[in-house]
């Protein structure tokens, strides 16, 4: 069946009255809903409204508090420690970025690793933050253990994601928003749906062996770090997700490695968990705490322009500059609407019969 199209209107009220059905504030309630459609306007339908589910089954098993007390727990003038009270990582991570973007605006940068969260959305929307105030912006999370490290069958890292946001002037801003496994886990959830293989490299089955099932996970397979394998650079791929859970977990105290809080509310907590959920960390540089602003976006113009202006091999239209497919998706998605497919809406009918709301 087609995709069905929904105003960005639609799912918003439709989420906002979820998130409120399950405890959260009207306040928290809308910063969780425009969070996780960022995702979908920005075309990462892996990381939006198709998680609004999972998001309920983990409140219903009593492991996302929708009323948590989020607060600062060690800070310095640059840097701060924030516990998130088992919150929805939607809520928690936009706190903890706007304490990174006003120490930035007080010091210059601003530092913030985050415990006792839960899965907080894309990356991009929390690094995009310090966008407005001529910053740049950076933002990781580590994530449910799915990815086998380079030449192992156990599953210790997560999809581990990065994001550094760049202002430019007359140019769109430069947004790197990447998972560093090839594949996050949500794109195995759309193959899924649309009954199709994963493309080499992407997983493993529990031997180890290559393989193209997108269930592969739910039989004992392992995602794989970014470059598929040893000869296509996958060390590489795990050293950055290595980095994240250092940054996001061994800085802040929240779990690491395999005691990651997997995401489906089904799968059993580790037995033995070091910290507190799951972490990220979150950063904000005021550019002028190096150079002027207007400078710096001026020449961020003539760089992103220097790979606009590269020559293309033969059959692709233009160059890409990071940031730029998302923010053609956005302006589409905003006029058009934002497509959905079937699965996912019957999904979230499932939830308006739950909860007593008008189906979409």
């Amino acid at each position: 069946m087609p995709d069905q199209l929904f105003s960005y209107q639609q799912l918003f009220d439709f989420t906002n009255s979820v998130f409120q059905k399950i405890g959260c504030s009207p306040e928290h309630a809308h910063t969780a809903t425009t969070t996780l459609l960022a995702a979908d306007l920005r075309g990462i339908d892996s990381h939006g409204i198709a998680r609004l589910s999972g998001y309920v089954r983990l409140w219903e098993v009593k492991r996302v508090n929708a009323t948590p007390d989020i607060k600062i727990i060690h800070e310095t003038p640059s840097t701060a420690v924030v516990d998130g009270d088992s919150g929805l990582g939607l809520v928690v991570a936009p706190f903890a970025m706007q304490i990174a973007i006003e120490k930035a605006k007080k010091v210059g940068t601003g530092w913030v690793s985050v415990q006792n969260s839960n899965h907080f959305g894309i990356a991009g929307y929390h690094a995009m933050m310090a966008l407005q105030y001529d910053m740049l912006g950076i933002a990781m999370t580590n994530a449910s253990p799915l990815v086998a490290p380079t030449f192992s069958i156990d599953k210790m890292l997560g999809t581990n994601p990065i994001c550094v946001a760049a202002p430019a002037g007359k140019e769109p801003a430069f947004v790197a928003d990447l998972a560093t496994t090839t594949a996050a886990n949500g794109k195995l959830e759309i193959l899924q749906r649309k009954n199709l293989e994963t493309p080499t490299g992407w997983v493993q089955d529990k031997e180890g062996n290559e393989s193209h099932d997108p269930h592969i996970l739910k039989k004992g397979g392992a995602l794989l770090p970014l470059g598929g394998d040893r000869e296509h650079g996958s060390h590489k791929g795990y050293a950055l997700g290595a980095i994240v859970d250092i940054f996001s977990a061994l800085l802040s105290g929240a779990n690491y490695a395999p005691w990651v809080p997997p995401f489906p509310a089904y799968v059993p907590m580790p037995a033995q968990q070091p910290g507190k959920g799951i972490g990220h960390f979150l950063g904000a540089m005021r550019i002028d705490a190096f150079r002027p602003a207007d400078e710096f976006k001026k020449d961020m113009d003539h760089w992103i322009q220097g790979f606009r202006s590269c020559k293309t091999i033969p059959g692709e239209e233009k160059v890409l500059v990071p940031g730029d497919p998302e923010r053609e998706y956005e302006a589409i998605r905003s006029r058009d609407g934002i497509p959905l497919l079937t699965p996912v809406v019957d999904d979230l009918q499932s939830l308006a019969e739950k909860f007593g709301l008008p189906v979409l």
